[in-house]
């Protein structure tokens, strides 16, 4: 990509969205289509037409989703199977119809088997179950990657799938219900710091192991993909014989209840954990693979703490907007 070229991100507002919005601008890329839902709704096919006929971006990167944890997944299978199939049905199409030279699709590690063997390969997408908790979400996400593939395969267009490990960083989202892990563990205990009385509850057993990534990371990760010289880019968006999908993560995991105590430590919460059992734990684990993405050679930067750091730092600088979130739920 060159500093001049068209780039539209696609869900900038989000997690992801904003992070590549903060590492295009200090990468130089300037030329940035941005839009938020009020002014262009993904799950509308007729204006998603429209505004790739008259914006023509070169690039895309789709990271605009309907996202959430265990309970908005588990509470509204429905809306995240419809909404995100629209999304990326529509933004992939125009994309091809107006000509885009490389589109990156941001997808999640929950595509994979429940039990397929860890760490998760990129061939172990369609091997096994899936998770049932969040089953119409990750469906979702493989019909997309499925239609990168199947547009690059009949209509020769240059889309990649980017699946990527569980991610965290400024931005993220701290509401009471639809949040992921590492949000809901910072606000958790920020709460019960200022209550200072209050035990906090986390989901689950603590036992399930995880793998985080930086958003920041993530980010660079993705420009990174998008920016291969053209010999390598084909030979991962061109194979006839496997889809193309590129695991994204840090390469390493740890329980839950290991980085519940680690977020409990930096945000200075001297009380003792409680899991609740009867809730789902979700995945046993759910580690990447990332030999595919090191190969080519990008490695992340930021380590976990370091980058909790920053997220509980970003979490205090809108206390504002997290007190009125601290207030609802627990």
């Amino acid at each position: 990509m060159r500093t001049s070229d068209i780039i539209y991100v696609a869900g900038h507002t989000g997690l992801l969205g904003s992070a590549l919005v903060r590492r295009l601008h200090a990468k130089g890329y300037n030329n940035l289509l941005l839009a938020t839902h009020r002014d262009l709704d993904l799950t509308d096919s007729t204006a998603v037409q429209e505004f790739f006929a008259r914006e023509r971006p070169q690039y895309v990167f789709l990271a605009a989703a309907k996202v959430g944890g265990i309970l908005a997944n588990s509470s509204f299978p429905a809306s995240f199977i419809f909404e995100n199939l629209r999304i990326q049905t529509n933004v992939i199409h125009e994309a091809y119809r107006s000509g885009v030279d490389r589109l990156l699709f941001a997808g999640s590690s929950c595509i994979y088997p429940k039990l397929a063997p860890q760490p998760l390969c990129e061939d172990a997408l369609l091997t096994g179950p899936l998770e049932s908790t969040n089953r119409p979400y990750a469906v979702a996400k493989i019909a997309g990657i499925e239609m990168c593939w199947a547009y690059n395969r009949q209509y020769k267009t240059r889309f990649l799938a980017a699946m990527l490990t569980n991610l965290y960083g400024p931005g993220d989202n701290y509401h009471p219900s639809n949040s992921h892990l590492i949000p809901a563990l910072i606000r958790k205990m920020h709460k019960a710091k200022m209550s200072g009385t209050e035990r906090p509850m986390v989901w689950g057993t603590g036992t399930p192991r995880r793998e985080f990534l930086y958003s920041d990371d993530a980010a660079d990760a993705c420009i990174f993909l998008l920016n291969l010289p053209e010999e390598r880019f084909a030979e991962l968006a061109g194979d006839v014989e496997s889809p193309p999908l590129v695991n994204v993560g840090w390469g390493k995991d740890m329980t839950v209840r290991e980085v519940a105590e680690l977020v409990a430590e930096i945000v200075g919460l001297d009380q003792a954990l409680a899991f609740d059992s009867t809730k789902p734990d979700g995945t046993p684990r759910k580690l990447m693979n990332t030999n595919r993405l090191t190969s080519l050679g990008w490695e992340p930067r930021i380590g976990l703490r370091e980058g909790l750091i920053q997220a509980y730092k970003d979490f205090c600088s809108h206390i504002a907007e997290s007190r009125s979130i601290l207030e609802v739920g627990t």
